[in-house]
């Protein structure tokens, strides 16, 4: 009772003749190669769904020409098929390379995780992970500002360790390179304000006060929030990527290895040329703002330089000063800590450069805003 049917193609040929009732066997012949035109796995399902039920399949292999993982790829699927249906499989008739491969794939089973599959959380679960990871961000960022602390008090005992020559370089990188882009986002935020306080003034006839708006605004707020928001992006970013660079190249596992605290050696210098810099950024910012604002009022408005100064003199004191500066110490302590804290939980990874970067020019940015709310509720309040 040996009836053969079989499938030829150009390269791969599967042939299939049943030597008893409840038995398939599968000749394979020719090359089985990548780029050969083969016949599909459900061929053979199609057989087996024929006729009686099947309880064994065999294999003959003496026509076979070369092979390669096309081969293996389908002897799987049929196995698969097997034992779905529970039919036993006689291996014996395959080449012993191929039962070798076939044996190593089925020692090494699929990861669990291998297949990622899109399922979708329920909401209270997402809301419980989404406040156990904000807990966590808080823990470490309250954790890394105990130690920032703890190394700066050693650093004003004179017990820190550090390079002398990593915090001028860092207070040239924060304070003179940055002259540029804080010159001309300052100019152009004071000729904005200007322009915005114009458009209101002028229905009252009191283009006059343009100098105080100008003044108030650039001294008290905008000179410390816009030079702290530049410095997010420009130095923050910097710092993150440089410490994130450190942890990928392992560098900062060497510090530590070597006993050197990184957070005297990397952390110290960088927090030290912010708080020192921003001061006088936010000075030079207000003094470049209000130059932006005289421009305007003095070129547009026809008010004399006299005038200008006048009431620009009258408007501002040293407490309206006080305050940007004080607030400006507070950002660049901010940018230098959020900088280095994401630069320190940075992955191995390139890309994990990239996301520690983004991540702290967009923390940093949040907080400076955040603070300047506080601020302006603390300063109305106690009235100054």
């Amino acid at each position: 009772m040996d009836t053969t049917t079989g499938v030829i193609t150009s390269s791969g040929d599967l042939a299939f003749s049943r030597p008893r009732e409840n038995s398939l066997a599968l000749r394979l012949a020719g090359d089985w190669t990548i780029g050969k035109v083969i016949p599909s796995p459900e061929e053979v399902q199609k057989q087996v769904d024929s006729g009686q039920p099947l309880q064994r399949i065999t294999f003959d292999t003496n026509e076979l020409g070369s092979w390669d993982s096309v081969l293996i790829t389908f002897l799987l699927k049929v196995f698969d098929q097997c034992s779905k249906r529970q039919i036993d499989v006689d291996r014996s008739g395959l080449p012993e390379g191929v039962r070798r491969l076939l044996d190593l794939a089925a020692a090494v089973p699929e990861k669990k995780d291998a297949r990622k599959m899109a399922l979708r959380e329920p909401f209270l679960v997402q809301v419980g992970k989404a406040g156990m990871d904000i807990a966590r961000q808080v823990t470490g960022m309250t954790t890394f500002l105990g130690e920032a602390t703890i190394a700066f008090g050693r650093f004003l005992v004179g017990k820190a360790k550090f390079r002398r020559t990593d915090l001028w370089l860092t207070l040239q990188q924060c304070g003179a390179d940055a002259l540029p882009i804080v010159s001309l986002i300052s100019f152009l935020v004071g000729l904005i304000l200007a322009f915005v306080g114009a458009v209101q003034l002028a229905l009252f006839g009191a283009q006059i006060y343009i100098a105080n708006l100008v003044g108030i605004a650039m001294a008290r707020e905008m000179g410390a929030i816009m030079t702290a928001i530049i410095m997010a992006g420009r130095t923050g970013a910097a710092f993150a990527a440089q410490i994130g660079t450190m942890q990928v190249n392992e560098e900062v596992d060497a510090l530590t290895t070597m006993g050197i605290s990184p957070m005297e050696f990397l952390v110290l210098p960088r927090m030290l040329a912010l708080i020192l810099m921003m001061p006088l950024l936010c000075l030079y910012s207000d003094l470049v703002g209000i130059l932006g604002g005289f421009v305007v009022g003095t070129g547009m408005f026809d008010i004399s330089f006299t005038q200008y100064m006048g009431q620009t003199k009258a408007s501002l004191n040293l407490t309206q000063f006080g305050i940007g500066v004080f607030k400006s110490a507070i950002y660049g302590v901010v940018v230098a800590i959020t900088g280095c804290l994401r630069g320190m939980e940075c992955g191995r990874s390139a890309s994990a450069v990239g996301d520690a970067a983004t991540s702290a020019v967009v923390t940093s940015i949040v907080l400076i805003i955040v603070l300047d709310g506080i601020f302006a509720v603390v300063t109305n309040i106690i009235g100054i």
